[in-house]
């Protein structure tokens, strides 16, 4: 009874040590500082962007996977005129929203960038995760670019990659 007791105890602490599942996190950034509070002209045009992101990817067989950091970037290309960004939606690889990181029109000054990180222990997006963001600029402006930067540095090896920003209607 003593050694059950003992086994139960060690069991609880176990799991109470284990790290929860954390959050996507963004950028230190004040994102209620870049909230656009005024109405935006009608004269801007309006895009979407697709954005393909891997929280995961497969090694050696499909029931093996590294877990990875994600850096989505957020660039605004004009030397003069401000990006807006309406709506920046996270999913997973079955199409489920997991996180709706902009829901606000924010502002992003000529030649800004801004990041959004998904944390390596954030397993939520899985293989197929992507974002899609809505963003508005002055006609003639040149539009902006969303790029993904996978790392993992687990292990003896580190891994790294790229994903860009796919225009969709």
């Amino acid at each position: 009874m003593k050694t059950l007791l003992c086994l139960c105890s060690l069991l609880c602490f176990l799991v109470s040590c284990e790290d929860p599942q954390p959050k996507s996190v963004d950028s230190n950034l004040n994102w209620e500082e870049r909230m656009h509070t005024t109405t935006l002209p009608d004269s801007l045009e309006n895009g979407s962007s697709y954005l393909s992101v891997y929280s995961q990817i497969y090694s050696v067989t499909e029931h093996v996977t590294h877990d990875l950091t994600a850096t989505v970037s957020i660039r605004n290309t004009s030397r003069k005129d401000t990006l807006y960004i309406t709506k920046g939606e996270y999913f997973d690889s079955q199409g489920k929203l997991l996180n709706t990181y902009i829901d606000k029109t924010i502002y992003l000054n000529p030649l800004e960038t801004l990041a959004i990180v998904i944390a390596e222990k954030d397993k939520q997006g899985g293989p197929g995760a992507n974002f899609i963001f809505d963003w508005q600029v002055k006609p003639n402006t040149s539009e902006p670019i969303f790029e993904g930067v996978m790392i993992s540095t687990s292990g003896s090896q580190g891994l790294s990659f790229t994903t860009q920003g796919k225009k969709i209607d």
